[in-house]
């Protein structure tokens, strides 16, 4: 779950992470009001939950109570990367003296935390990896060992800096690395971490995504997960406890791992169009499978259903059952084809058989889209 600029600021705030004055506005108005009380230059900044803001308009300056309206206006309501933006972050401009980077995350290889840090802040750090790599330092924390702030320091020398910068900037490397533990974050990021003309520290932007799965063991308040999703499609996937990522294709798909799911959405993509990414993980039941194609159904203009499950833990002639109460409760006419392994497969097959579903026996996910695609053609 990734969170909100304004609200990993104040997460950083209260850990001791320097940040800006700032204030949350969903009106102009409200804007007005926080601006007037931190004193203009002010940045005003699209919240919403995707990165590359700026390059997309999402990221303002306003040195006056007239501009800020015309810009303020200009960014409620508006479309930032295909989400709506209902609230902007009022904060104060910061004099800039230098840009810094400063970056946790989960090295996949590993399985360990890798601090990664930057004397070029404020821009992509892939593109700085790639056309700067010398300006870039990491180090991996062993959990078995810990973090230590000698580790900061000798990570912060490889960039050649001075000891006033070292010394201010390994205090925020241990704040932010506290956070990232406490929080469990796949990312905890400030980019750009930016030194001001005094010689001080500030986070000016703030990045905070916590694991998913770590959201019951978190001791710490946070927001809704579900309120936060835009799509109402995706929104009710997670409410009913499956991953949903909606698409602009019209071949609904549901599968029963994240594996079959892709295979399913690459293979269906060389001649038409998935509609989604549907799966549904371990535990599958009757009503699991019932609500699964009722969301399924909820996509405008949908032509076809692929479904593609495995049974190995997961009971799928009872999610077969789930699909034809589905069927018959609703009267579906859109042709559905299922491949169906594992477990209980030939039960599960007579299951779907029944209730008019197209059942392909073969293993290769292929064979079952080619007789999806001798029902509905090309998209």
């Amino acid at each position: 779950m990734r969170l909100h600029e304004y609200e990993a600021l104040d997460i950083f705030e209260q850990n001791g992470i320097p940040v800006p004055r700032r204030g949350i506005a969903g009106t102009m108005h409200e804007a007005l009001h926080i601006a007037g009380e931190i004193g203009y230059p002010v940045m005003l900044k699209a919240q919403v939950l995707v990165g590359g803001r700026g390059l997309a308009g999402g990221i303002r300056t306003a040195s006056t109570p007239d501009e800020l309206k015309e810009v303020a206006d200009s960014l409620l309501g508006s479309d930032i990367k295909g989400l709506p933006v209902r609230k902007i972050l009022v904060c104060e401009k910061a004099e800039i003296a230098q840009e810094l980077y400063l970056g946790i995350t989960i090295d996949g290889y590993s399985g360990k935390p890798v601090i990664v840090v930057s004397t070029e802040g404020g821009v992509l750090i892939e593109e700085t990896a790639r056309t700067s790599p010398e300006k870039i330092a990491a180090i991996h924390i062993d959990p078995n060992f810990g973090y230590y702030p000698y580790l900061a320091r000798s990570l912060l020398r490889m960039l050649g800096l001075k000891q006033q910068l070292i010394t201010a900037w390994s205090d925020v490397i241990g704040q932010l690395y506290n956070i990232a533990l406490r929080y469990e974050s796949l990312i905890a990021e400030i980019n750009p971490l930016v030194v001001l003309p005094n010689g001080g520290l500030l986070a000016v932007d703030a990045v905070l995504e916590v694991d998913d799965s770590a959201l019951s063991r978190i001791r710490f308040t946070l927001p809704d997960r579900v309120d936060r999703i835009e799509n109402p499609l995706e929104r009710r996937g997670r409410a009913i406890g499956v991953t949903y990522v909606d698409l602009d294709g019209d071949i609904g798909i549901i599968s029963s791992g994240a594996g079959l799911g892709m295979a399913s959405m690459d293979i269906i993509g060389e001649k038409m169009k998935p509609a989604n990414f549907l799966e549904t993980g371990g535990g599958i039941t009757a009503d699991l499978l019932y609500r699964c194609m009722d969301l399924i159904m909820m996509k405008q203009g949908l032509r076809a259903i692929f479904i593609n499950v495995y049974g190995g833990i997961n009971p799928i002639h009872e999610g077969a059952k789930g699909v034809i109460r589905y069927i018959q409760e609703h009267n579906v006419k859109i042709p559905i084809v299922a491949k169906a392994l594992g477990n209980r497969q030939e039960e599960t097959w007579e299951i779907f058989r029944s209730g008019g579903v197209h059942v392909v026996t073969e293993a290769a996910t292929e064979k079952a889209i080619d007789k999806l695609y001798e029902l509905v053609g090309p998209a």
